[in-house]
């Protein structure tokens, strides 16, 4: 891949992140080349047409055919100082350059005469603002082994027109995409174009960007917004041009429509056949298209799904009410300005931590397993231990070099149900880290293989999974699954061997009516089991004797980029956490995600790594705290979590 679609940050998470797009005017007068089959197509699909007042035109004709698809590829490199090439493209009232700085490259300082985003695809810069230094990096999202991980960053800032900017790369170099509108007509200069104007008109009628100017944000802080089934987005507004960084879902299908404003759309991951007027081109990572103001389209999904930046100006109204609504039920959860907290950086304090699973809050502290894997997922459980962490953020070991513990639940007498993973067997362990017995190790009279997580009921029995998440190659049970352990110790098998292709993360509602189940990995080349859970949670509704019925989809997680490129379906769910309104809480590849009772998305937390598991805690139950391999971190919400204390 070439230009922007072979940069992966953006959305391997985001990004993942994309979809279709294009920036549109809808003042520009429609060509006569397209406008009658507009109009019939208009006609045929039966569309109402909306126009906007109150847009300037210019003279400067776009660099790009309407609906027809070209590749950034396809665009002269432009020297626009030492060491700083740029492609660029245009549409009426927005422009893009996507630039290659060398190490150490400066863009010299000017006064703006447009709005402008920079997005830091690659390396880092160092970006003056009004004279305020502001340093920007980009990271790509490291895939997950047993002793790290790293989720991506994208840095940007909002400039105001009439701001002065200068940028300097780091050492490495950078790669950078910029948005101004109006147009930056030094940048046009440099590219070639003769006979500009001395100045660009901007609409009359201004947005309220959604980002203050001068400050650093990440792309991934931002919450993705529901624009149409399947297809989600980060949206960011300025006063006169939109970034909508959207990611379809595979397989997904956008119906003929149209809207007023004039829209330009860059693919930055995946595939999709974007249906323009009455074709259908196909378009992969580069390529991108510029669709005038009610021009019809439509898109059509590639099985690997598609992540995109549109661009419209104006700004679309409607999408911002969308965001607004997605943010006020965020908020509703997660108050304004919380972030997370790290509490605990277990590579500088003693213990080490290097796999932190399991977490649950009793008597006013925290108990959770220090799993040891080398990078390969190889365990030692003589490296491993159980921890008592305090809120202030001390820790100590309450049992070591015995057993590779991982799911954690208060159980009676205030003492604690282990899973000991490695060790074959759920125990009961007190506080001060005395097992006092084996409660289970074996199902019809073999050995149960990875007991994972585990969660009581309000009789005193409990659910636990087994995912088979073992060293030895050949186990001793016929698949994954879900167990019940009755009061009475008896033990029920809930689901078929490998019904689930790895079952891990497993909560109770607060009535004890419904039990929840998540899907870690499906579909992959290198995991052993495909099922049809794909990357969705399960709920089941619990019958008297504990056993469960009526399994349906509760809530689908959203996946990254690199798996929806392997054509995968592991949203690597792991712990989970349920607060007293049945809002429920997973650890995921992505983030914690955040769905309401009913299984609708709310949001996501972001953290500088994958989470691996959570619970509430605190006197007043409203503090999440999210383990992640060697960190913990805390952040406050507005809602008491629950556990069941029997």
């Amino acid at each position: 891949m070439n230009g922007l679609g072979s940069n992966k940050i953006f959305f391997y998470s985001l990004l993942s992140v994309a979809i279709i797009s294009a920036i549109a005017s809808c003042n520009s007068a429609p060509t006569a080349e397209w406008d009658k089959l507009n109009q019939e197509l208009i006609s045929k699909h039966n569309l109402k047409v909306r126009n906007l007042s109150g847009l300037p035109t210019n003279d400067i004709e776009s660099n790009l055919k309407d609906g027809q698809v070209s590749n950034l590829s396809q665009l002269d490199s432009v020297e626009l100082f030492p060491g700083v090439k740029a492609r660029m493209f245009w549409g009426t009232g927005t422009m893009v350059s996507v630039l290659e700085l060398a190490p150490n490259a400066q863009i010299p300082e000017a006064e703006l005469q447009a709005e402008r985003f920079a997005f830091v695809l690659a390396g880092s810069i160092q970006q003056m603002a009004n004279g305020k230094a502001l340093s920007l990096i980009s990271k790509e999202r490291e895939a997950p082994d047993g002793t790290h991980s790293g989720t991506p960053r994208v840095d940007f800032v909002y400039l105001e027109k009439g701001s002065k900017s200068a940028v300097t790369a780091g050492s490495s170099g950078a790669k950078l995409l910029e948005i101004y509108s109006p147009f930056r007509l030094d940048y046009l200069q440099k590219a070639g174009l003769s006979k500009l104007p001395s100045a660009m008109k901007s609409p009359a009628k201004t947005a309220k960007p959604n980002v203050e100017p001068n400050k650093v944000y990440d792309l991934y802080e931002f919450q993705l917004t529901e624009l149409a089934e399947g297809a989600n987005s980060r949206l960011i507004s300025g006063e006169h041009t939109q970034l909508s960084f959207i990611s379809m879902d595979p397989g997904s299908i956008f119906k003929h429509h149209i809207h007023p404003e004039e829209q330009m759309m860059m693919v930055l991951r995946g595939e999709c056949d974007e249906i323009l007027l009455d074709t259908e081109q196909k378009m992969v990572p580069g390529s991108m298209v510029v669709i005038p103001g009610n021009m019809v389209h439509g898109a059509k999904m590639s099985d690997l799904g598609c992540d995109a930046l549109d661009i419209f100006w104006p700004v679309r109204e409607d999408y911002m009410e969308k965001e607004k609504a997605r943010m006020a039920a965020y908020r509703a959860i997660i108050p304004e300005n919380a972030k997370p907290e790290l509490l605990v950086d277990g590579t500088k304090t003693q213990p080490n931590l290097t796999f932190s699973e399991g977490p649950k809050w009793m008597n006013g502290k925290i108990y959770f397993s220090n799993m040891f894997f080398d990078q390969n997922w190889t365990a030692n459980p003589a490296k491993s231990s159980t921890v008592e962490l305090s809120s202030d953020g001390t820790y100590k070991n309450i049992s070591q070099g015995k057993m590779q513990t991982n799911g954690l639940y208060p159980y009676k007498n205030g003492n604690l149900l282990v899973c000991d993973m490695i060790g074959h067997q759920v125990l009961e362990m007190t506080p001060a880290g005395k097992v006092v017995k084996v409660i289970v190790n074996q199902y019809e009279g073999k050995p149960i293989d990875g007991p994972n997580d585990i969660v009581t009921d309000a009789k005193g029995g409990f659910y636990f999974t087994d995912p088979q998440f073992t060293m030895e190659p050949q186990k001793s049970q016929p698949g994954r699954a879900v167990y019940y352990v009755s009061p009475e110790g008896k033990v029920t098998r809930l689901t078929k061997p490998n019904e689930f292709a790895m079952p891990n993360g497993i909560v109770l509602s607060p009535d004890g009516k419904t039990l929840y189940i998540n899907n870690c990995y499906d579909d992959e080349s290198w995991f052993p089991v495909n099922s049809e859970k794909d990357n969705y949670i399960w709920a089941y509704d619990v019958k008297e004797d504990g056993t469960i019925s009526n399994g349906r989809q509760f809530a689908k997680l959203f996946l990254t980029g690199n798996v929806l490129d392997r054509k995968g379906k592991s949203s690597s769910a792991d712990g989970m956490a349920i607060d007293k309104k049945g809002n429920l809480y997973v650890a995921t590849y992505y983030g914690v995600q955040i769905f309401n009772a009913q299984g609708a998305y709310v949001g996501m937390i972001n953290l500088p790594s994958f989470p691996v598991s959570l619970c509430f805690g605190d006197k007043d139950m409203k503090t999440l705290y999210i383990v992640s391999y060697s960190k913990v971190y805390k952040i406050r919400t507005n809602m008491e979590g629950f556990v069941n204390y029997l």
